[in-house]
């Protein structure tokens, strides 16, 4: 008889674990299943991969005039308590310049708070501006109530969100072929031969693109193919000969000056008719005859005359990732360094916050603007500007051999080849028109082709947009977080004699921003804060701003006639607590408020005891 096996106890643990993992089981499970039973997850509380949504819209498409016009009345039949929809007034084309008012009317009307004012697409064919604006409505909404910092904001801030300044632009660049649309369309003669507006691009071929017109001519022309690239045209060198020569713009030659596509719609710039530093338009071109001759100039100016309680501005524009503020001209020269100080901390935060972006002054960084809207904004009304410039090519490239390639400075035929790698991998050659034959009718057999779509360069991709919105509307956002804040902290009462008091009382604005920025009040644009105190039968002998509380001494004293209504010409400054001294006879309760034009109204009642 043969002696059976007996198996170890190392044997039948590891024969158990096997028999386990063929059933689907581990030990951890096992383990697990022995534990009590665990309550249900709660799937509301936890993130999911699709969130909810009350009003669902898109920002990987462009909207043009209607379709923002429709979104912005979807929001506010949404959210009819937030939003306002308002129109500042109609454009040239008799289109609305179509905004929304959005605040919180149970923590005070718009007008009593600090507000930012946000526009976009004054010049037509910048349009992703107006995505930005749309989806910083949108966000806003959609986490009130959800995200404690977005609620704070919307309770304390008052928002005006403009998505199109200048819609007869957008509209055109949209449907139409992108030439021409950054202007407004009020006709004008660009090249004084007494007509308006008749010699304008055309796209002859019918694709949507206004492209060059090329001439094969063999060993007589200006240019010839790259031999990095043939879909690219370069020039010969001086006393060299090519195979083509240009043209132009693709169009015909309407009015017989040898020109092609010189006096298209409209042609001046909505940018330049503001009136502070504005120029006439030998200057300073496309600023037309006088300030605020355009309707849409006149309609911002209208709006903001209205609103003095906006503290903040943003004007988006494109391209080229720039956070820019004024002066628009060195003429005009720098900024006082208290302001300085408070727009070098917001624009060099915003670096952080948008990757390529810089943080630069317009004159020096991009180039002169005289009549602008930042310069309008800072310097006449008293607000602190910004203008994004949205896009910068750089984002189509993250590898080093690429962005390399396309900011080389000694070539202009580099950054068009890598511009070309980013069309033929990812935009899969949809973003470049080919050369074609084409039978022009003053230019005999041509070849028309060889340009970018309106899109590409000055606009992200689709599939990268609301990265886009999402990054410059959160820089806005800070802006506005960051604009006046007053409050009433520490108040302190001594009695010095019967009904004889001394009071004292800390006034703070925790925020960046001043209550009147420095330029404003050399420029006497913005109203003084005002400190008052009133109370039966009050009457204040004396008052005096306190040095520092901490180290009681001598304050001097407020020198004006009426001491219960103080007048703080300068302001209030940026992340300062100011402590006021007065000295009072009276009883009972005293009421101080301090009042700004762009920081709000706070109010404390204090007892004499």
């Amino acid at each position: 008889m043969k002696k059976l096996f007996k198996p170890t106890a190392t044997l039948v643990l590891l024969t158990a674990l096997m028999l386990l993992e063929s059933s689907g089981l581990s030990a951890q499970n096992t383990a697990a299943a022995a534990a009590p039973a665990r309550p249900a997850a709660d799937w509301s509380r936890t993130p999911t991969s699709e969130p909810t949504y009350k009003v669902r819209l898109d920002f990987n498409r462009w909207h043009d005039v209607a379709d923002l016009q429709a979104d912005l009345r979807t929001l506010e039949k949404a959210y009819p308590k937030f939003l306002k929809y308002i129109s500042l007034g109609k454009s040239y084309g008799g289109r609305d310049i179509a905004g929304i008012i959005l605040n919180n009317p149970d923590t005070g009307a718009d007008t009593t708070k600090p507000a930012m004012y946000i526009e976009a697409n004054i010049h037509g064919n910048e349009i992703q501006g107006g995505e930005v604006c749309l989806y910083t409505i949108w966000y806003l909404m959609e986490n009130y109530g959800k995200i404690p910092r977005i609620t704070k904001l919307v309770d304390e801030r008052a928002f005006y969100i403009v998505p199109s300044v200048n819609p007869d632009g957008r509209d055109y660049f949209m449907h139409g072929s992108g030439q021409g649309a950054r202007t407004g369309h009020l006709p004008l003669d660009e090249d004084n031969d007494y007509l308006f507006d008749e010699d304008g691009p055309e796209d002859l071929n019918g694709n949507g693109v206004i492209e060059q017109i090329r001439k094969y001519v063999p060993g007589q022309g200006t240019h010839r193919k790259s031999a990095a690239d043939p879909r690219i045209l370069e020039a010969v060198k001086p006393g060299e000969f090519g195979d083509y020569v240009l043209l132009g713009v693709e169009g015909i030659d309407h009015d017989g000056d040898g020109r092609v596509g010189e006096d298209g719609p409209g042609g001046y710039d909505p940018n330049r008719n503001f009136a502070s530093d504005w120029q006439p338009n030998y200057v300073q071109r496309g600023a037309m005859e006088y300030p605020f001759q355009l309707p849409e100039a006149r309609a911002v100016n209208d709006f903001l005359l209205a609103h003095p309680n906006v503290a903040g501005l943003q004007t988006y524009h494109n391209s080229g990732g720039m956070i820019l503020r004024s002066p628009g001209a060195e003429s005009i020269g720098e900024y006082p360094a208290a302001d300085v100080r408070v727009y070098d901390e917001i624009g060099r935060t915003g670096e952080r916050m948008l990757p390529y972006y810089r943080y630069l002054i317009i004159w020096s960084g991009l180039y002169t603007v005289h009549g602008g809207t930042t310069d309008w904004g800072n310097d006449t009304l008293g607000i602190l500007s910004f203008s994004n410039e949205l896009w910068n090519v750089g984002q189509y490239f993250n590898s080093p051999e690429l962005k390399e390639q396309q900011r080389d400075p000694e070539s202009v035929i580099a950054p068009r080849v890598a511009n070309n790698f980013f069309n033929d991998k990812l935009e899969f050659g949809d973003e470049l028109t080919e050369w074609k034959a084409f039978k022009h009718p003053q230019f005999g057999d041509v070849e028309i082709g060889g340009t970018f779509k309106k899109t590409f360069g000055r606009l992200p991709p689709r599939f990268m947009n609301e990265e886009l919105c999402h990054r410059n509307m959160a820089f806005s956002l800070y802006q506005a977080d960051e604009m006046p804040q007053m409050a009433i902290g520490e108040t302190k009462v001594e009695k010095i004699a019967d009904g004889v008091f001394k009071l004292w009382v800390d006034l703070n604005n925790p925020k960046v921003t001043p209550t009147i920025l420095a330029k404003a009040a050399l420029n006497n644009v913005v109203p003084p804060d005002l400190l008052t105190i009133d109370g039966k039968g009050l009457e204040v002998l004396a008052a005096s701003w306190v040095p520092n509380k901490w180290r009681p001494g001598v304050a001097p004293m407020i020198d004006q006639k009426d001491l219960k209504r103080i007048m703080v010409r300068n302001g209030h400054p940026g992340r300062t607590i100011r402590t006021v001294q007065y000295l009072v006879r009276g009883s009972g309760s005293v009421s101080v408020t301090y009042a700004t034009v762009k920081g709000g109204t706070v109010r404390k009642v204090i007892a004499l005891q």
